[in-house]
């Protein structure tokens, strides 16, 4: 049987691997972690995303976890990835546990962990983690609890003071992909005061048969609806809300580089501080922030190395050209709701595509390329290592 692995974002597989035995001992080994960092007598949140077998994950794991002694908080629906962990540090918990694939196709399904303090799990949790699955020692003793908790109403309250902006006279199209962002996104967008139409915005756990990722090819009914004239802005979640995708008039799906860039000097425009960007992001970040008397730091491709550094230089704003933001103020952890909200606000101010404008001309074009190539977990390391030999320091 293949092993469990703790990748960037946790353990993700196919349903033939991922099943309800396995996901109760990554459950015992979290368990396990919790009390070896002296938090077992805190809870730990545990949600789940809008897939098919993820409530039944999760229900294994309420009773694997309580009879270990284990206290549980959980949701009344499916919810996004962000709001627990937003959660663990509002409700000051030991950890979350996220059931979900994110963006994959709904034949995946996951689990990930995020420790006290809300940001990713970095690499010297995720290895005790595979050091607890590989000897599993916990006692059942029973006594563990369950409760139901509202945790949107204090999150949603959040977000409203982080960014704080009346949207009144903004028009958005807001797509959920059939994803946690339902009902929610859309929902702290009216609330501000924007006029928000939604779409895929009910429960289908195949996602309408394409995979929840917020890339071009998959928005072509949010493209048309934006550049048909139905709103000014158009936005998208992922499959648990971690991730966001902006729509605009003029330039359709906007890559990810360019709004990190418009969000980013956005925020300069109100505060300072340094920005963090994956080794993949555009050096488009640097000359914004050089312009404004700023620093970048560059860090390895994974959210966790952003939020890491994000702590350690007190950063302004980090993310990934994949659509992963998190900012000052907020947990270090990426939140495509959040980063929806502020998206909208810059939108509100000066249409983004005349941001992105703007940007271009004071610091010049700039053009990417990114494509997926699919190869077995077992040769990465080969292939990565070939690419290495092969590649200069400069090319």
């Amino acid at each position: 049987m293949e092993q469990i692995k703790f990748g960037t974002d946790g353990w993700r597989a196919t349903l033939d691997i991922f099943t309800a035995e396995r996901v109760n001992l990554v459950g015992e080994a979290i368990v396990s972690y919790v009390r070896s960092v002296g938090l077992e007598k805190k809870p730990i949140i545990i949600v789940h995303d809008a897939r098919e077998s993820s409530p039944i994950f999760v229900k294994g794991l309420y009773e694997k976890m309580t009879q270990l002694g284990q206290d549980v908080i959980c949701g009344d629906r499916d919810y996004p990835t962000p709001m627990a962990a937003w959660t663990v540090v509002d409700r000051d918990l030991a950890g979350a546990i996220v059931i979900t694939a994110s963006h994959n196709p709904p034949e995946y399904n996951g689990i990930k962990f995020i420790p006290a303090g809300g940001a990713p799990a970095l690499p010297e949790v995720t290895t005790e983690l595979e050091k607890y699955l590989m000897n599993p020692n916990s006692v059942l003793k029973g006594g563990g609890k369950v409760e139901v908790v509202d945790f949107m109403g204090p999150y949603v309250k959040h977000v409203n003071e982080l960014v704080g902006t009346d949207l009144k006279g903004l028009e958005v199209v807001y797509d959920a992909m059939h994803g946690s962002g339902r009902g929610i996104t859309d929902e702290i967008l009216r609330g501000s005061g924007a006029d928000v139409k939604s779409i895929r915005d009910y429960l289908d756990p195949t996602f309408g048969g394409t995979p929840p990722e917020p890339k071009s090819e998959n928005l072509e009914l949010l493209v048309e609806s934006i550049q048909s004239g139905e709103g000014d802005i158009g936005i998208a979640n992922d499959g648990d809300a971690d991730r966001v995708a902006v729509v605009t008039p003029r330039r359709g799906c906007l890559d990810g580089n360019l709004l990190f860039a418009v969000l980013y000097e956005y925020l300069l425009e109100r505060d300072t501080g340094p920005a963090v960007r994956t080794v993949s992001t555009t050096y488009l970040i640097d000359k914004i922030a050089e312009s404004h008397d700023q620093s970048v730091v560059e860090v390895p491709v994974g959210f966790k190395w952003v939020a890491q550094a994000m702590k350690t230089h007190s950063a302004l704003f980090g993310g990934e050209d994949s659509g992963g933001f998190s900012m000052k103020g907020h947990v270090r952890e990426k939140d495509g709701i959040l980063i929806a909200q502020l998206a909208a606000s810059a939108e509100l101010e000066m249409p983004l595509d005349e941001r992105v404008d703007l940007i271009l001309e004071r610091h010049g074009e700039v053009h990417n390329l990114t494509q997926n190539i699919v190869c077995q977990e077992s040769k990465k390391k080969e292939v990565l290592d070939k690419i290495h030999q092969g590649v200069g320091d400069e090319f």
